[in-house]
């Protein structure tokens, strides 16, 4: 009887949740959470992506990595290293407290080969609550869905239980992260790929809450213009799974190419952040200030292969795994890359009004 009484209860709580969100959706468009920033006014993050592997391919080694903000150096060319298995992670765990971030960005793919099976598949545990064990990775993680996530039970990772299982975890398809320095805006871009749709080959993919998709694409686009015009922030930040511009295997997608950069150049958004293709990349605008930045090294890396890419844009590209770090205050940001042994391969900086490169 207990234990029906505890499924009864569990349930009314995903039913007030789940309201509580189209309630929101309702309201705002799309779910706007807040963050407080530090005292000092400054905002620290940690961004990795492509990750979830039981903590196969050097998972444990990226994760044991939440490393200081500081600078080592700059490097802005392309890195390669052959496939290998790097030792490091008691290094990575020594310094990794000197690291305080504010929250975590998951830029998708966060549970490999095919997402999660239901909520309780032991993969959320296996890829996550026991890998990120770090105290300063016991901060607010906001995620958002890749393609091998919506090849499994999609909305296992949107379910409110998990959270109940692991406080730190949050993945919404789309939503607004409010700080007094900076907007973060996460985007459902999987949808957008029409390969997935019309050119699945042996993959299965969950659609459910996407179709019509064309309505939930147009929607999307729509909800996100609309926040970015109403945004009176300093930093504007798009934070997605699929490469807008990359040099990597995946290269350009050019849905988002079409769909999804009108409306970041319009708005102008300063930064687009994603995953997908399993490197460390940054490739600057030619025609704007926007930079793009590529945290897709979780896990599985070292495909070996790069686009040919103008040297006047690629500052970075690094077929390896890694992470990226960001500091920003009001008027300033600072990005760095690390590799899996703790080295700074790159950093960047700017400051409202004057642009560095």
């Amino acid at each position: 009887m207990a234990s029906k009484n505890l499924q009864n209860i569990i349930l009314l709580y995903k039913i007030i949740l789940i309201c509580g969100l189209c309630l929101v959706y309702s309201k705002a468009e799309l779910p706007r959470f807040e963050h407080p920033i530090k005292p000092d006014g400054s905002l620290s993050i940690l961004v990795v992506g492509d990750w979830g592997r039981r903590g196969a391919y050097n998972q444990t080694e990226v994760a044991a990595q939440s490393l200081p903000l500081v600078s080592k150096g700059f490097v802005a060319q392309v890195i390669r290293h052959p496939i290998a298995s790097f030792p490091g992670g008691d290094k990575m765990a020594k310094i990794g407290g000197q690291m305080d971030p504010d929250f975590i960005i998951s830029t998708g793919d966060n549970f490999y080969e095919d997402g999660l099976t239901g909520i309780e598949d032991p993969a959320f545990e296996e890829s996550f609550s026991n890998i990120y064990l770090g105290p300063s990775l016991q901060k607010q993680w906001y995620s958002v869905l890749g393609n091998h996530d919506y090849r499994g039970d999609v909305l296992a990772q949107l379910d409110p239980i998990l959270r109940q299982k692991d406080s730190k975890w949050l993945c919404l398809r789309s939503f607004i992260l409010n700080t007094d320095v900076a907007e973060f805006f996460f985007i459902d871009t999987t949808p957008f790929v029409d390969k997935y749709f019309f050119r699945p080959e042996d993959d299965k993919y969950d659609w459910r809450g996407v179709l019509p998709r064309e309505e939930y694409l147009s929607n999307q686009l729509k909800h996100l213009d609309t926040a970015l015009k109403e945004s009176s922030s300093n930093w504007k930040i798009v934070v997605g799974h699929h490469t807008l511009k990359s040099a990597g295997d995946h290269g350009i997608t050019v849905e988002l190419e079409e769909r999804l950069l009108p409306v970041l150049q319009e708005n102008n958004v300063d930064l687009y952040v994603n995953g997908h293709d399993h490197c460390l990349e940054h490739i600057s605008s030619p025609d704007s200030p926007l930079q793009f930045l590529t945290s897709g090294g979780g896990s599985k890396a070292w495909r070996g292969n790069v686009r040919p890419w103008s040297p006047e844009e690629l500052k970075l590209y690094y077929d390896g795994q890694g992470f990226m770090t960001m500091k920003l205050t009001k008027y300033d940001v600072y990005i760095q890359f690390y590799d899996i042994v703790g080295d700074i391969l790159h950093q960047w900086s700017r400051s409202k009004g004057f642009y560095s490169t």
